[in-house]
């Protein structure tokens, strides 16, 4: 019975290999295929920094929506969930490991994961724009990156994930520490994508370094947050001055958010940050940016590294912030 037992031991144990081996094959396969597309040099612009050795990518996912498109339009009976499994397969399936993977905000991205664009013939429009502009993107974020790292260096290498918006109002967002995603129209081409690119880097660094320390977000944390990276925009180039803030202490609209400065309410701190509720178009972004310019006013031998570490509270405190509306 002691040798029935063990031999049907070994067997399944040898099955189980055998089946273990299998699956990894599999996984590397897949990563390797993965590798092949994002090391595409059509599709990706690599670069490092000159004296760090940080590396980059910027990755054209346009590219990756022509075969998506061609098989939705040849396949007219496809169900929306069929659709949607195609998208996932042939887009997002082959840049999730450089653009969402293990991103600390990667409910960011939750809209574009998940969710396939409806206007595909705009879609094409635009990523066929980006192709004969593609050489022009390049070179306005890798300026960016560069100059971003030379004020705020990192250990993470960075992927700036470029992606064809049929609107002017997709948002940019940071989903982690080195993921970096930036829809285009290209209805404009210009230095504001300097300043998009730096924003978003400083996010990617803060997310590096500091999320870890934190396990939610007040609104006045998310309010610091974001002023921090306007005014990290404002370091990166100080020249551009194209930065739309409201420098005005307003007492009426401060006296509406200063009660729920403490709060973990992620629907108020969108009403602050990008207006609602009386409070104008992202008053969030210009009461933070004041905040850490309040801050420097004070403490202005501090360099970005410096202020990017402090937490909101500190900012908020040793700026001096609520003199402002005395």
């Amino acid at each position: 019975m002691k040798f029935k037992i063990g031999a049907t031991f070994i067997l399944c144990l040898l099955l189980l290999l055998l089946t273990s081996c299998t699956q990894t094959e599999k996984g590397e396969n897949q990563l390797h295929e993965k590798e092949q597309i994002t090391d595409d040099k059509e599709m990706v612009f690599s670069f490092e920094h000159p004296q760090t050795k940080q590396k980059y990518k910027i990755i054209h996912a346009n590219q990756l929506f022509y075969p998506f498109i061609e098989k939705v339009r040849d396949n007219s009976n496809l169900s929306t969930s069929e659709i949607l499994e195609l998208y996932n397969k042939e887009i997002i399936q082959p840049i999730y490991q450089d653009c969402f993977e293990n991103g600390e905000y990667i409910h960011m991205a939750e809209t574009l994961l998940n969710t396939v664009p409806k206007e595909l013939t705009e879609i094409q429009v635009v990523s066929e724009k980006m192709e004969t502009r593609k050489a022009e993107i390049n070179q306005l974020i890798q300026e960016s990156l560069l100059k971003s790292a030379d004020l705020l260096p990192s250990q993470s290498d960075v992927a700036v994930c470029v992606f064809p918006s049929y609107a002017n109002n997709r948002t940019p967002f940071a989903v982690g520490a080195g993921k970096i995603i930036l829809p285009l129209n290209l209805n404009v081409l210009d230095d504001s994508l300097k300043l998009t690119v730096a924003h978003e880097y400083h996010h990617s660094v803060w997310a590096e370094k500091y999320a870890s320390k934190y396990d939610g977000a007040s609104v006045l944390d998310n309010i610091v947050f974001e002023g921090k990276a306007v005014m990290f925009e404002e370091s990166v180039y100080p020249d551009i001055g194209y930065i739309p803030m409201d420098l005005n202490y307003n007492k009426v609209l401060w006296s509406k958010v200063e009660p729920d400065l403490n709060k973990y309410d992620s629907n108020r701190t969108s009403e602050v940050l990008y207006g609602g509720k009386g409070l104008p178009k992202n008053y969030g972004y210009s009461e933070g940016y004041k905040m850490i310019r309040s801050y420097l006013d004070l403490n202005p031998d501090k360099t970005p590294e410096d202020w990017t570490a402090l937490s909101a509270q500190e900012i908020f405190e040793e700026g001096k912030y609520v003199e402002h509306y005395k």
